[in-house]
């Protein structure tokens, strides 16, 4: 069985499209929602990402598009304390769009085919972040229920 080379998830987030933009690009909410033991994020495109949690370790990225307030996107490494490079990270996609009275994100992470690890090491890593992003979108609406940014 062919190996899906992207996720899509779209969640619609009951708060303002700037703040929901804030909670994606700022690494103090970023931290809250995603990291569970924060984040440093230098928002520019080349600038270096920092995501740390308690299970898993801290996780290097790299800012590579910022387009306020509607696409921010980055490229992680699919290691622990690993620099992202060809063959060693995925590519992380926001976009944003007002609906109604809310925000619609729509995340893609794309490059799992052209990973350099076996095709259980991939097929592992796809499922983990589908269900990974599955958790992590509800994460967001609760943060931005809870955020005034």
């Amino acid at each position: 069985m062919q190996i899906p080379d992207q996720i899509e998830r779209e969640v619609v987030v009951d708060a303002p499209i700037e703040r929901v933009w804030s909670l994606i690009t700022e690494a103090e909410y970023f931290g809250a929602w995603f990291a569970d033991s924060g984040a440093e994020i230098d928002l520019r495109p080349g600038g270096a990402m920092t995501l740390r949690w308690e299970e898993h370790g801290t996780v290097r990225a790299r800012v590579e598009r910022v387009e306020p307030p509607r696409r921010f996107s980055y490229r992680w490494a699919n290691a622990v304390d690993v620099e992202p490079s060809e063959g060693h990270s995925t590519l992380v996609e926001f976009t944003l769009s007002t609906e109604d009275a809310g925000t619609r994100v729509r995340v893609v992470e794309s490059g799992f085919a052209s990973l350099d690890s076996s095709d259980e090491d991939r097929r592992r890593q796809i499922d983990d972040n589908t269900e990974g992003w599955a958790i992590q979108l509800r994460n967001l609406g609760e943060q931005a229920g809870r955020t005034v940014a």
